[in-house]
Protein backbone atom coordinates (compact mmCIF):
# COMPACT_ATOMS: atom_id res chain seq x y z
CA UNK A 1 0.00 0.00 0.00
CA UNK A 2 0.94 3.21 -0.90
CA UNK A 3 0.54 5.98 1.71
CA UNK A 4 0.95 9.88 1.30
CA UNK A 5 1.54 12.18 4.45
CA UNK A 6 1.42 16.11 3.79
CA UNK A 7 3.05 17.21 6.41
CA UNK A 8 3.07 21.35 5.91
CA UNK A 9 4.14 22.14 9.37
CA UNK A 10 6.72 21.66 11.76
CA UNK A 11 4.31 20.08 14.31
CA UNK A 12 2.57 17.54 11.93
CA UNK A 13 6.39 15.64 11.47
CA UNK A 14 6.70 14.69 15.65
CA UNK A 15 2.74 14.07 15.46
CA UNK A 16 3.24 11.08 12.70
CA UNK A 17 6.84 10.00 13.53
CA UNK A 18 5.89 6.85 15.17
CA UNK A 19 2.95 6.22 12.67
CA UNK A 20 5.19 6.71 9.62
CA UNK A 21 8.09 4.19 11.44
CA UNK A 22 5.59 1.70 12.02
CA UNK A 23 3.81 1.68 8.82
CA UNK A 24 7.46 1.76 6.62
CA UNK A 25 8.30 -1.54 6.98
CA UNK A 26 5.29 -2.75 5.19
CA UNK A 27 4.07 -0.15 3.15
CA UNK A 28 5.31 2.50 0.65
CA UNK A 29 5.08 6.17 2.48
CA UNK A 30 5.22 8.86 0.33
CA UNK A 31 5.95 12.45 2.34
CA UNK A 32 5.67 16.04 0.89
CA UNK A 33 5.87 19.41 2.74
CA UNK A 34 6.29 22.83 2.50
CA UNK A 35 9.20 25.28 3.79
CA UNK A 36 7.53 26.73 6.61
CA UNK A 37 8.55 26.88 10.66
CA UNK A 38 10.99 24.77 10.37
CA UNK A 39 9.47 21.65 8.53
CA UNK A 40 12.49 20.62 6.19
CA UNK A 41 15.03 21.08 9.04
CA UNK A 42 12.77 18.66 11.34
CA UNK A 43 12.05 16.36 8.45
CA UNK A 44 15.81 16.19 7.78
CA UNK A 45 16.50 15.78 11.29
CA UNK A 46 14.27 12.77 11.18
CA UNK A 47 16.20 10.88 8.40
CA UNK A 48 12.42 10.78 6.34
CA UNK A 49 12.91 11.00 2.54
CA UNK A 50 10.74 14.06 1.56
CA UNK A 51 9.32 16.21 -2.08
CA UNK A 52 9.15 19.93 -0.84
CA UNK A 53 5.79 21.15 -2.87
CA UNK A 54 4.91 24.68 -3.10
CA UNK A 55 4.96 27.50 -0.33
CA UNK A 56 3.68 28.82 2.20
CA UNK A 57 2.05 32.37 1.22
CA UNK A 58 1.67 34.34 4.56
CA UNK A 59 -0.63 35.81 6.51
CA UNK A 60 -2.51 37.40 4.26
CA UNK A 61 -5.69 36.09 3.74
CA UNK A 62 -5.91 37.19 -0.05
CA UNK A 63 -2.34 35.59 -0.26
CA UNK A 64 -3.63 32.44 1.29
CA UNK A 65 -6.50 32.41 -0.76
CA UNK A 66 -4.55 32.80 -4.23
CA UNK A 67 -2.06 30.40 -2.78
CA UNK A 68 -3.96 27.42 -1.84
CA UNK A 69 -5.28 26.72 -5.24
CA UNK A 70 -1.46 26.43 -6.66
CA UNK A 71 -0.59 24.02 -3.79
CA UNK A 72 -3.53 21.81 -4.46
CA UNK A 73 -2.99 21.69 -8.64
CA UNK A 74 1.13 21.41 -7.59
CA UNK A 75 0.76 18.48 -5.61
CA UNK A 76 -2.19 16.46 -7.57
CA UNK A 77 0.55 16.53 -10.60
CA UNK A 78 3.43 15.07 -8.68
CA UNK A 79 1.26 12.46 -7.03
CA UNK A 80 -0.39 11.54 -10.18
CA UNK A 81 1.98 9.42 -11.13
CA UNK A 82 2.94 8.28 -7.72
CA UNK A 83 -0.32 6.53 -7.51
CA UNK A 84 -0.87 6.66 -3.49
CA UNK A 85 -3.41 4.46 -2.06
CA UNK A 86 -4.68 6.66 0.57
CA UNK A 87 -4.11 10.10 1.80
CA UNK A 88 -3.43 11.41 5.53
CA UNK A 89 -2.99 14.30 7.39
CA UNK A 90 -2.80 17.04 10.41
CA UNK A 91 -4.47 20.64 9.41
CA UNK A 92 -2.82 19.98 5.50
CA UNK A 93 -5.72 22.24 4.06
CA UNK A 94 -4.97 20.88 0.70
CA UNK A 95 -4.63 17.36 1.54
CA UNK A 96 -8.02 16.09 1.40
CA UNK A 97 -9.17 18.05 -1.96
CA UNK A 98 -5.96 16.46 -3.57
CA UNK A 99 -6.76 13.01 -2.56
CA UNK A 100 -10.33 13.44 -3.86
CA UNK A 101 -8.63 15.01 -7.03
CA UNK A 102 -6.69 11.38 -7.23
CA UNK A 103 -9.71 9.31 -6.45
CA UNK A 104 -7.99 8.15 -2.93
CA UNK A 105 -9.58 8.07 0.41
CA UNK A 106 -8.63 10.69 2.75
CA UNK A 107 -7.97 11.17 6.96
CA UNK A 108 -8.23 14.68 8.18
CA UNK A 109 -7.40 15.30 11.42
CA UNK A 110 -7.29 18.73 13.07
CA UNK A 111 -7.30 20.21 17.35
CA UNK A 112 -7.80 23.41 15.57
CA UNK A 113 -11.58 25.01 15.68
CA UNK A 114 -10.41 28.37 14.80
CA UNK A 115 -8.53 27.01 11.70
CA UNK A 116 -10.59 28.60 8.54
CA UNK A 117 -9.03 25.40 6.03
CA UNK A 118 -11.36 23.37 8.07
CA UNK A 119 -14.14 23.96 5.97
CA UNK A 120 -12.99 22.62 2.42
CA UNK A 121 -10.54 19.87 4.75
CA UNK A 122 -13.92 18.52 6.54
CA UNK A 123 -16.11 19.14 3.16
CA UNK A 124 -13.48 16.72 1.01
CA UNK A 125 -12.29 14.37 3.91
CA UNK A 126 -13.56 10.66 3.84
CA UNK A 127 -12.54 10.66 7.04
CA UNK A 128 -12.29 13.69 10.23
CA UNK A 129 -10.96 12.84 12.90
CA UNK A 130 -10.69 15.08 15.99
CA UNK A 131 -9.88 15.27 19.65
CA UNK A 132 -12.37 14.02 22.49
CA UNK A 133 -13.52 17.53 23.46
CA UNK A 134 -14.45 19.10 19.92
CA UNK A 135 -18.10 18.53 20.30
CA UNK A 136 -19.94 17.95 17.10
CA UNK A 137 -21.79 21.53 17.07
CA UNK A 138 -17.83 22.81 16.71
CA UNK A 139 -17.50 21.17 13.43
CA UNK A 140 -20.49 21.43 11.97
CA UNK A 141 -19.63 24.59 11.78
CA UNK A 142 -17.38 24.35 9.27
CA UNK A 143 -19.48 22.08 7.31
CA UNK A 144 -18.04 18.87 8.74
CA UNK A 145 -20.70 15.81 8.83
CA UNK A 146 -21.13 13.75 11.75
CA UNK A 147 -20.86 10.67 9.83
CA UNK A 148 -17.72 11.21 8.84
CA UNK A 149 -16.10 12.47 12.32
CA UNK A 150 -14.10 9.94 14.63
CA UNK A 151 -13.09 11.43 18.11
CA UNK A 152 -9.85 10.14 19.44
CA UNK A 153 -9.06 10.40 23.41
CA UNK A 154 -6.98 13.09 24.63
CA UNK A 155 -5.06 15.27 22.81
CA UNK A 156 -2.94 15.16 19.53
CA UNK A 157 0.28 15.42 21.52
CA UNK A 158 -0.22 12.21 23.46
CA UNK A 159 -0.16 9.90 20.24
CA UNK A 160 3.58 10.48 19.63
CA UNK A 161 4.64 11.59 23.29
CA UNK A 162 3.40 8.28 24.16
CA UNK A 163 5.77 6.33 22.21
CA UNK A 164 9.15 7.91 23.69
CA UNK A 165 10.76 8.20 26.73
CA UNK A 166 12.09 11.56 28.34
CA UNK A 167 15.00 12.26 30.66
CA UNK A 168 15.55 15.01 32.82
CA UNK A 169 19.40 16.42 33.64
CA UNK A 170 19.27 17.18 37.45
CA UNK A 171 21.55 21.14 36.90
CA UNK A 172 24.12 22.46 39.31
CA UNK A 173 23.99 25.73 37.34
CA UNK A 174 22.69 28.62 39.16
CA UNK A 175 21.08 30.11 36.38
CA UNK A 176 17.82 28.80 35.02
CA UNK A 177 17.20 27.33 31.55
CA UNK A 178 13.93 29.30 30.20
CA UNK A 179 12.73 28.28 26.57
CA UNK A 180 10.80 30.83 25.32
CA UNK A 181 8.51 29.98 21.73
CA UNK A 182 7.13 33.52 19.86
CA UNK A 183 3.51 34.01 19.15
CA UNK A 184 3.20 32.15 15.58
CA UNK A 185 3.71 35.30 12.69
CA UNK A 186 2.36 34.05 9.93
CA UNK A 187 -0.74 32.09 11.41
CA UNK A 188 -4.06 32.97 10.14
CA UNK A 189 -6.24 31.98 12.85
CA UNK A 190 -3.78 34.14 15.48
CA UNK A 191 -5.14 38.08 15.79
CA UNK A 192 -3.20 39.02 18.77
CA UNK A 193 0.26 41.19 19.10
CA UNK A 194 3.49 40.79 17.80
CA UNK A 195 6.54 41.11 19.80
CA UNK A 196 4.45 41.71 22.98
CA UNK A 197 7.37 39.21 25.12
CA UNK A 198 10.24 41.92 24.10
CA UNK A 199 10.46 43.82 27.67
CA UNK A 200 10.15 40.06 29.25
CA UNK A 201 13.15 38.95 27.16
CA UNK A 202 14.66 41.88 27.91
CA UNK A 203 14.00 41.84 32.02
CA UNK A 204 14.81 37.65 32.41
CA UNK A 205 18.09 37.52 30.13
CA UNK A 206 20.16 38.56 32.98
CA UNK A 207 19.70 36.26 35.61
CA UNK A 208 18.44 33.54 33.52
CA UNK A 209 19.25 31.51 30.47
CA UNK A 210 17.06 32.63 27.98
CA UNK A 211 17.04 29.91 24.61
CA UNK A 212 14.36 31.42 22.04
CA UNK A 213 12.37 29.00 19.64
CA UNK A 214 11.74 31.21 16.74
CA UNK A 215 8.99 29.93 14.08
CA UNK A 216 11.16 30.91 10.97
CA UNK A 217 14.01 33.28 9.63
CA UNK A 218 12.52 36.33 10.13
CA UNK A 219 11.71 35.54 13.82
CA UNK A 220 15.29 34.75 14.30
CA UNK A 221 16.60 37.86 12.82
CA UNK A 222 14.68 40.11 15.46
CA UNK A 223 15.84 37.61 18.26
CA UNK A 224 19.53 38.07 16.78
CA UNK A 225 19.41 41.97 17.52
CA UNK A 226 21.68 44.18 19.69
CA UNK A 227 18.71 44.75 22.23
CA UNK A 228 18.64 40.95 22.89
CA UNK A 229 22.20 40.16 23.21
CA UNK A 230 23.06 37.93 25.79
CA UNK A 231 20.32 35.22 25.13
CA UNK A 232 20.31 32.05 22.21
CA UNK A 233 18.42 32.36 19.26
CA UNK A 234 18.13 28.47 18.67
CA UNK A 235 18.97 29.03 14.53
CA UNK A 236 18.57 25.13 14.03
CA UNK A 237 15.26 23.01 15.27
CA UNK A 238 15.66 21.22 19.08
CA UNK A 239 14.42 17.82 19.72
CA UNK A 240 11.57 17.79 22.18
CA UNK A 241 13.77 15.29 24.27
CA UNK A 242 16.85 17.98 24.54
CA UNK A 243 14.58 20.52 25.52
CA UNK A 244 13.17 18.65 28.14
CA UNK A 245 16.20 17.41 29.20
CA UNK A 246 16.77 20.73 31.31
CA UNK A 247 14.22 23.30 31.06
CA UNK A 248 13.13 25.03 34.13
CA UNK A 249 10.08 27.00 32.43
CA UNK A 250 8.76 26.67 29.01
CA UNK A 251 7.13 30.16 28.01
CA UNK A 252 5.01 29.82 24.96
CA UNK A 253 3.15 31.80 22.95
CA UNK A 254 0.47 29.37 22.28
CA UNK A 255 0.94 26.17 19.26
CA UNK A 256 1.79 22.17 19.75
CA UNK A 257 5.33 22.91 21.22
CA UNK A 258 3.36 24.22 24.24
CA UNK A 259 1.17 21.71 24.97
CA UNK A 260 4.03 19.12 24.25
CA UNK A 261 5.97 20.35 27.38
CA UNK A 262 3.29 20.58 29.30
CA UNK A 263 2.11 17.16 28.79
CA UNK A 264 5.83 16.09 29.87
CA UNK A 265 5.55 17.36 33.32
CA UNK A 266 7.87 20.82 32.66
CA UNK A 267 6.23 24.10 34.54
CA UNK A 268 4.72 25.77 31.26
CA UNK A 269 2.88 28.79 30.64
CA UNK A 270 1.00 30.09 27.63
CA UNK A 271 1.09 33.88 26.69
CA UNK A 272 -1.31 33.62 24.36
CA UNK A 273 -2.79 36.59 23.88
CA UNK A 274 -5.65 35.41 21.50
CA UNK A 275 -8.74 33.53 22.17
CA UNK A 276 -7.98 30.10 23.30
CA UNK A 277 -8.23 26.73 21.90
CA UNK A 278 -10.16 24.08 23.51
CA UNK A 279 -7.46 21.86 23.34
CA UNK A 280 -5.31 24.19 25.71
CA UNK A 281 -8.79 24.45 28.14
CA UNK A 282 -8.77 21.25 28.08
CA UNK A 283 -5.27 21.11 29.21
CA UNK A 284 -5.96 23.75 31.59
CA UNK A 285 -8.92 22.10 33.39
CA UNK A 286 -6.23 19.03 34.35
CA UNK A 287 -3.45 22.09 35.82
CA UNK A 288 -0.90 20.63 33.42
CA UNK A 289 -0.78 24.58 31.91
CA UNK A 290 -1.29 27.90 32.82
CA UNK A 291 -2.27 30.50 31.37
CA UNK A 292 -1.13 33.99 31.49
CA UNK A 293 -1.28 36.73 28.73
CA UNK A 294 0.53 39.76 30.64
CA UNK A 295 2.86 37.39 31.93
CA UNK A 296 5.58 39.69 34.07
CA UNK A 297 9.00 39.00 35.39
CA UNK A 298 8.02 39.19 39.07
CA UNK A 299 5.61 36.39 37.88
CA UNK A 300 8.23 34.07 36.59
CA UNK A 301 10.59 34.17 39.15
CA UNK A 302 7.78 32.95 41.75
CA UNK A 303 7.16 30.40 38.87
CA UNK A 304 10.81 29.17 39.05
CA UNK A 305 10.84 28.98 42.84
CA UNK A 306 7.49 27.12 43.24
CA UNK A 307 7.30 24.97 40.46
CA UNK A 308 9.15 22.21 40.16
CA UNK A 309 9.06 19.35 36.68
CA UNK A 310 6.71 16.48 37.68
CA UNK A 311 6.43 13.14 35.62
CA UNK A 312 4.25 13.35 32.45
CA UNK A 313 0.65 13.08 32.87
CA UNK A 314 0.06 9.22 32.32
CA UNK A 315 -3.08 9.37 31.77
CA UNK A 316 -3.27 11.73 28.29
CA UNK A 317 -0.08 9.57 27.29
CA UNK A 318 -1.99 6.07 27.87
CA UNK A 319 -4.92 7.76 25.99
CA UNK A 320 -2.64 8.47 23.39
CA UNK A 321 -1.69 5.28 22.39
CA UNK A 322 -5.08 4.23 21.99
CA UNK A 323 -5.83 7.35 19.50
CA UNK A 324 -2.90 5.61 17.42
CA UNK A 325 -4.01 2.26 17.31
CA UNK A 326 -7.20 3.90 16.08
CA UNK A 327 -5.96 6.32 13.60
CA UNK A 328 -4.23 3.04 11.84
CA UNK A 329 -7.03 1.17 12.01
CA UNK A 330 -9.32 3.81 10.66
CA UNK A 331 -6.44 4.27 7.80
CA UNK A 332 -7.04 0.38 6.70
CA UNK A 333 -10.22 0.51 7.00
CA UNK A 334 -9.91 3.05 4.13
CA UNK A 335 -8.39 0.63 1.90
CA UNK A 336 -10.08 -2.33 2.69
Amino acid sequence: MKIWFDLSNSPHINLFYPIIKQLSSDHEIIITCRPLANTVEMLDLVGFDYTIVGKHYGKKLLAKIYGYPVRVLQLWYFLRKKKPDVAISQSSFHSPLVAKMLGIPSIYMNDNEHAKGNIPSFIFATKILVPEFLTQDLVSKQFGKASKVIRYPGVKEGIYLSANTFKRKHRSSSKRKIYIRPEPWVAQYYKGDLNFLDPLIQNLKNDNDIIILPRGGEQAKHYLQQEFSGITVQAQPLSLEEIVFDCNLFIGAGGTMTREIALLGIPTISVYQDELLKVDEFMMFRGLLEHEPDLNSDQVEYILKNREAKAANTELLDKGNVARNLILEELFKLVE
